[in-house]
């Protein structure tokens, strides 16, 4: 009887996939290699894979057994053991903060996740949707972009190698701000006056703005209510925006006025038992609120923007000021003197 020796080839392997899983192992990789066709032992370590399966002479699939740190890969066939290759058993992540942890609807904007056994994190969801792109920093940090979603707070969940983490009810995304309108509409141009600003989701405002310029100050009366004082700016309109979390409002409009000037006045002087009316001309009549003569409130009608009709009341024989106020200020004084009839 003759027996026939054949000589089989140690394998070689070339790469692994994945080359990290969870220490409680259950991570099918696929082996590539060579000679891999007549495979006996699949280890990881020491430790013998839970299953493998041969594909083909250049492929096996194995599961890989529970384990800690980083071990060698190998397969046996008749021909030999194979090299190693290196394969990482990976903590279970935990997250532990968000920073900051609440954004626009809109998202974009970038968050910090802190924890451990970060690396190798393949994905970061927010109530389920994928982050828009995610970077690991270190072991213990993660940054990743949020995506867009509805108002409400979401579970914010990070997957790695070693397993999946999750805080829950962790984000808060915040609906934008919106305005309605601002009382008074407008102001002098000095600025210094207090508005109030209605709207919804004005809670969280972190800023006002009149044009590109901040209030000098602000105060969230309510989610639907903010009082701010008007810094000084330019004559004509203004657009007037909240900014939250949620994102920066629409714009409503305010009107910076210049005080009004008074020109001329004629008459400039009658009766002391008055009755009469006088024209004044000058400049920024058209929200005028008062009419003072000799500082009594009297009755006007504004003609134009430059022209103002006033009553001249009764009152002693003298000059007095006369001035016009709007919510631009307050005008320079123009004198109308009150003249006593003759006795006979």
């Amino acid at each position: 009887m003759s027996f026939t020796y054949v000589t089989a080839s140690v394998p070689v392997l070339t790469s692994v996939s994945p080359n990290s899983g969870p220490a409680a192992g259950g991570t099918t990789v696929t082996l590539t290699g060579s000679g891999l066709a007549s495979t006996t032992a699949v280890r990881f370590g020491a430790t013998p894979a839970t299953s493998f399966t041969v594909v083909s002479d250049t492929h096996v699939t194995a599961v890989a057994p529970p384990g800690t740190g980083t071990v060698q890969i190998t397969a046996t066939t008749p021909g030999g053991t194979s090299n190693g290759l290196s394969y990482t058993y990976s903590g279970a992540p935990t997250l532990s903060s968000i920073s900051p942890n609440q954004g626009s609807t809109s998202g974009g904007n970038t968050v910090t996740l802190t924890g451990t056994n970060l690396t190798g994190a393949t994905s970061v969801t927010f109530g389920g949707t994928p982050a828009t792109s995610v970077t690991v920093l270190s072991a213990t940090q993660i940054t990743a972009v949020v995506p867009a979603a509805t108002a409400g707070p979401v579970d914010v969940t990070v997957t790695t190698p070693g397993g999946i983490s999750t805080l829950p009810k962790s984000y808060f995304y915040v609906s934008p701000p919106v305005l309605a309108g601002v009382t008074p509409p407008s102001g002098p141009l000095s600025g210094g006056n207090t508005v109030t600003l209605t709207g919804t989701n004005l809670v969280e405002a972190t800023a006002v703005r009149f044009g590109a310029t901040p209030a000098t100050s602000f105060t969230v009366v309510s989610d639907t209510q903010i009082t701010a004082v008007v810094p000084a700016g330019s004559a004509g309109l203004s657009s007037v925006t909240v900014t939250t979390v949620g994102g920066t409002s629409n714009p409503v409009s305010y009107t910076y006025l210049a005080a009004p000037t008074i020109t001329t006045l004629v008459p400039n002087q009658g009766s002391t038992s008055g009755g009469s009316t006088a024209t004044l001309t000058g400049s920024n009549f058209a929200q005028t609120t008062t009419v003072l003569v000799g500082g009594a409130p009297t009755g006007f009608t504004v003609v134009s923007d430059t022209h103002l009709v006033a009553d001249i009341p009764a009152g002693a024989a003298g000059p007095v000021n006369v001035t016009v106020t709007s919510p631009g200020g307050t005008s320079a004084p123009a004198v109308y003197t009150r003249v006593a009839s003759p006795n006979i």
